[in-house]
């Protein structure tokens, strides 16, 4: 069993910055890769940024220079930091883990870039 559990998201002004968090539990060892997507009702989910066991990383197009994927293995916490964040980022960020061929997900936190 894997749990992801996602916070740190909330309302913020355009051009503002958030730290999104993840911890994991459970049966988490020998995971490959972890990443976050985020959803917006209506639109096709769209994969943020990845991170492998291995330590490297991957982007959206729509949020490279802005967003940074990382994770403290100690704390087997994920981490997305947003900075610069625009009106279209607004969206529920889901974090995911994969794990012998398996993918988990989080129920996810709301991200809203609003004035």
């Amino acid at each position: 069993q894997v749990r992801l559990v996602e916070s740190g998201g909330g309302l913020v002004q355009p051009g503002g910055s958030l730290r999104l968090s993840c911890a994991a539990s459970g049966f988490i060892n020998n995971w490959s890769a972890m990443g976050w997507h985020r959803q917006v009702p209506g639109k096709q989910r769209e994969s943020v940024a990845l991170i492998t066991s291995a330590g490297s990383t991957n982007y959206a197009d729509s949020v490279r220079g802005r967003f940074t994927i990382s994770r403290d293995n100690a704390k087997n916490t994920l981490y997305l930091q947003m900075n610069s964040l625009k009106p279209e980022d607004t969206a529920v960020y889901i974090c995911n883990l994969w794990r012998g061929g398996t993918a988990y997900s989080g129920r996810g936190t709301q991200v809203t870039v609003s004035s």
